[in-house]
């Protein structure tokens, strides 16, 4: 098992760029996890900037260290963790991207490799849930979002950061029984928002359920809807308060904590994880790295899932 550089040995803002200071994929026999980027952008509807994420990301991911004491593990001790680079695609031409993002995902899970990938936009959610079912079927999706991301077009286009999971609900990747939303708020263009997203089958849980509710009888509400399910998680960094996360396209106001939603990760423990992703973060707009730190924070209890996963 070859693990991330010795901070004792080497200072943390030394060494290679990559996630936690992994080894590269290319270093290693094989995988059991691998941190992937797919710099891609071109699907916002807002402030651009998300196809930086997964070098910032990397960068703030210098600060973590090897044993996670909210899940108890030693994620890079437990299986085989690299970074496995990233998917680059045409920044001109959505629909190729699209291609792009499903093919190079499911080569790299060929052998058994479980992804965690950087985004970008969240638009690359539905390459990635495309590939996951290719080997798992329809999965559960926890989908952690301000915005519910299931509207039909935007000025006409169908594929945008903005329709991912109306598109997966209608090729039939998604398990409707187990498909919720986590975190949503703000203003919608209209009460039919709501119809067409209760009609595709989500459930809805939002930043002030979260806060009334609490995490623990949040985590148990989804647990029970999601089951032994194979389960995908697609976090947009947005469903955190502009206050934990400026450095997003699309914030909103009325948030979660990035306690909130560490411990809501933590909670799903145990689950059948078998994939996950963790988009929208745009450095440019992020102030002192808050939104990067967060989002590697974030990868990294999700690795550490799959690795408790993986490892039993």
């Amino acid at each position: 098992m070859i693990g991330p550089v010795d901070s004792s040995q080497v200072p943390r803002y030394a060494g290679p760029a990559t996630f936690a200071r992994l080894p590269r994929l290319d270093q290693v026999a094989h995988a059991d996890v691998a941190v992937v980027g797919v710099p891609f952008d071109t699907g916002v509807s807002y402030r651009p900037g998300a196809r930086f994420a997964p070098s910032a990301v990397r960068e703030a991911s210098r600060l973590l260290r090897p044993y996670n004491p909210g899940l108890g593990v030693s994620p890079f001790e437990r299986v085989q963790v690299a970074d496995g680079g990233d998917i680059a695609v045409n920044p001109f031409h959505i629909g190729e991207a699209i291609e792009t993002i499903e093919q190079a995902s499911s080569d790299l899970q060929a052998d058994g490799t479980k992804l965690v990938t950087i985004g970008g936009d969240h638009t690359i959610a539905l390459p990635l849930l495309r590939a996951v079912s290719r080997i798992h079927g329809p999965v559960a999706l926890l989908h952690f979002d301000a915005h519910l991301d299931t509207w039909d077009t935007y000025f006409g286009e169908p594929y945008t950061h903005g329709t991912p999971f109306r598109r997966a609900v209608e090729d039939g990747i998604l398990d409707t029984e187990a498909i919720s939303h986590v975190g949503t708020r703000g203003p919608l263009y209209g009460k039919k928002d709501l119809e067409d997203d209760r009609r595709l089958g989500f459930g809805i849980v939002t930043s002030s359920d979260v806060m009334r509710r609490g995490v623990d009888e949040t985590v148990d509400a989804l647990r029970q809807r999601i089951g032994s399910r194979p389960l995908y998680v697609s976090i947009d960094i947005d469903v955190l308060d502009p206050a934990h996360a400026p450095g997003t396209g699309t914030p909103e106001a009325g948030g979660m904590t990035s306690r909130e939603l560490l411990e809501i990760i933590r909670g799903l423990r145990g689950l059948n994880l078998v994939g996950a992703d963790v988009v929208e973060v745009a450095p440019a707009y992020d102030h002192a790295d808050i939104t990067s730190v967060a989002a590697s924070h974030v990868a990294y209890d999700l690795v550490s899932l799959l690795a408790l996963k993986e490892g039993l």
